[in-house]
């Protein structure tokens, strides 16, 4: 659907080259740190020398990360030294998307460690994925403050789930229609209510007789999932209620047993207070305050505040249509004033902001190649009246011709088409 999707906003003709916003905020904030010492990092095709740090290791990540924070929630509650790990900024090396970066984080994102010590046996100088190098953290340094509880099978359960159906969708919170689509969500919309399933999905985890107040998830002790979903619930809980459909009745950005264990977290504990702090600066004062990003996100800043069409009411159904196709994400019915022989109209059950093809963006690419599927399927239905082929037509705006204030594909066939326009 997406190769079709993609077609049609070509011509639209709103396809642009875009830069990152992430990116460009966190460079806006973040100036280069003064080299000091030397650090060597090698990979399996170069030998790089960067001043850095004279730690054992170096975390490269910035506070807004949430899945860094996870890093950092160990760090501080495990009270290693700055000698021993110390956090640095990506920008130090030029930026995520650097050639410097990439060397340790392939993919350039956060957060990344090197491994500097002297004693490195592993076979490897660099680590990336959070989850990866917090249970690193964990091994290297098992005898000082809490353990953790890398073994907890709840633990474990939670982490998995967090990294593998939250994080890979997250985006869907806070970055722009450039970035889609959001792991197997094409659309914004979609990868939302995913994201609120799956924090349904790990309330779940936590029981039905999780009653007493214990503060961490998995009892009196803190663990590797609290230290993981904490910070992410602190960007759900700022960020979700942007996207509420009716904003003067919100839903609860988180389910109500991870909701008390998050507000505890945040007001008792000295070092997720901090964490919640490190985080909330920057998306408060730079992404929300200074860079307005939500401001031109779709669902958030930007809605569908048209008026309802006709199209609305035979999607409500209380206006009759003779509908010939039907699925979870189009309609298609008979045109009631036909212009030919056989004359189908093919809808998205939901406008999503589809006034007309002017409105498309990268929200609106699989709905986009879904519209012409059906199309195409439609005018290879003889028994609706097409023979050879069809003329496939969207009309845009009043100039367009269009009538209905809803995209719609129009299905013409029954009979031989001049083929000229006008």
């Amino acid at each position: 659907m997406k190769a079709v999707g993609l077609l049609i906003l070509a011509a639209a003709g709103i396809i642009n080259d875009t830069v990152s916003g992430f990116q460009l905020s966190i460079a806006k904030r973040i100036t280069t740190t003064e080299v000091t010492t030397q650090l060597t990092m090698t990979t399996s095709t170069t030998e790089t020398d960067i001043s850095l740090s004279n730690a054992d290791h170096v975390l490269f990540d910035l506070p807004v990360s949430n899945n860094g924070a996870r890093c950092r929630i160990i760090l501080y509650k495990k009270n290693i030294s700055k000698d021993q790990v110390e956090i640095i900024s990506p920008m130090t090396l030029g930026g995520l998307k650097s050639e410097e970066y990439l060397k340790i984080s392939p993919q350039g994102l956060m957060p990344s460690l090197s491994i500097q010590k002297k004693d490195n046996t592993y076979g490897i100088s660099s680590l990336a994925e959070s989850d990866t190098i917090a249970r690193y953290l964990l091994s290297e340094y098992p005898n000082v403050g809490p353990s953790f509880l890398p073994n907890h099978p709840k633990s474990n359960q939670i982490c998995r789930w967090h990294d593998v159906y939250l994080t890979s969708i997250q985006g869907c919170l806070y970055k722009d229609s450039s970035r889609l689509p959001l792991g197997d969500y094409a659309d914004r919309k979609s990868a939302l209510a995913a994201y609120r399933k799956n924090l349904m999905v790990i309330e779940g985890f936590l029981g039905d007789n999780d009653e007493e107040s214990t503060p961490y998830l998995c009892g009196e002790e803190v663990s590797l999932a609290d230290a993981t979903l904490f910070p992410s619930a602190v960007f759900a809980n700022y960020m979700l209620p942007k996207f509420d459909e009716d904003l003067d009745n919100p839903e609860a950005p988180l389910p109500p047993k991870l909701m008390k264990w998050f507000d505890n977290l945040r007001k008792n504990d000295e070092i997720f207070s901090k964490v919640y702090d490190e985080i909330m600066d920057p998306l408060v004062n730079a992404w929300e305050e200074k860079n307005h990003r939500w401001d031109s996100i779709w669902l958030a800043g930007l809605r569908d505040t048209a008026p309802e069409t006709l199209f609305d009411m035979i999607l409500a159904g209380k206006i009759p249509a003779a509908i010939v196709k039907e699925d979870e994400h189009i309609l298609a019915f008979k045109d009631i004033n036909p212009l030919a022989p056989a004359h189908i109209l093919v809808i998205p059950k939901d406008r999503n902001g589809l006034t007309a093809l002017r409105q498309a963006t990268a929200e609106h690419t699989d709905i986009l190649g879904r519209l012409l599927v059906a199309a195409g399927e439609i005018a290879k239905d003889t028994s609706l009246g097409f023979g050879d082929g069809a003329r496939i037509v969207i009309n845009d705006g009043d100039d367009g011709g269009q009538e209905v204030k809803h995209l719609h594909v129009h299905v013409l066939g029954g009979r031989k088409f001049e083929p000229t326009f006008g």
